[in-house]
């Protein structure tokens, strides 16, 4: 079981120092994309780690919404960040998040918490605290989000960017919500809109269109695209 760090530094404008044995795999894309059940399968299928920076986010804003603190406000966020202890797990089974000492992973998957993660994550302050806990994570692992190849593992030693339309990753959600498919496919498009600078993929990135393929082929797909000794050095 490995932890991330509660006490990493906040950036002072100066790139974050990196565990010397630090080796990412980075899994980038949109919204209901397939990012964590393709980036869980393929870090299991490793042998290593599965982070998702998106469940720190989707942390941040549980705590604004707890607090009535105001989304669009980046130092409230701070502060209230501040006032507490926020641990990533990375148990075999998933990660999961420790506020306080209390387990709090699942609050963090709510329409409530879908309707503003994107406005919280969109302040650069805030995507600074969360890009110094990751940065510091040492060892091989698997890490997906939306800017893990471009912005906080540039030199991920593989990088993948999954695609998929809106009405697919709609049809994905419609298990997991309350919602019903017309209003996944609009909240899809919005979060897109409202993602759209940490949605530009990185040049050396695999893309890999998913539309008409299943858990397994992608999975398939991207460990074709992996070298495993890259990931020992």
């Amino acid at each position: 079981m490995t932890h991330a760090p509660t006490d990493a530094p906040r950036p002072s404008g100066r790139p974050d120092p990196r565990p010397s044995d630090q080796r990412a795999i980075a899994i980038d894309g949109p919204a209901a994309s397939g990012k964590s059940s393709v980036g869980f399968r393929v870090a299991e299928a490793l042998g290593v780690p599965f982070v998702s920076s998106g469940i720190l986010y989707r942390a941040a804003t549980r705590l604004c919404l707890d607090a009535g603190v105001d989304r669009g406000d980046p130092a409230a966020i701070l502060e209230r960040l501040a006032r507490h202890e926020v641990e990533l797990r990375l148990e075999p089974d998933g990660n999961r998040v420790v506020v306080d000492g209390r387990d709090r992973t699942d609050d963090l998957h709510t329409d409530a918490v879908d309707a503003s993660v994107s406005t919280v994550a969109s302040h650069p302050s805030v995507r600074a605290w969360i890009d110094a806990r990751l940065r510091a994570l040492p060892g091989s692992f698997v890490v997906e989000g939306r800017d893990m190849g471009t912005a906080v593992f540039p030199d991920a030693v593989a990088k993948i960017y999954l695609t998929a339309s809106p009405e697919v990753r709609a049809r994905r959600r419609l298990d997991e919500r309350e919602a019903g498919f017309g209003e996944l496919v609009r909240a899809i498009r919005d979060r897109d809109e409202a993602d759209a600078k940490q949605l530009a993929p990185a040049a050396d990135a695999h893309r890999i269109d998913t539309d008409d393929m299943t858990l397994d082929a992608v999975v398939a797909a991207v460990l074709d695209r992996v070298d495993p000794d890259d990931l020992r050095g």
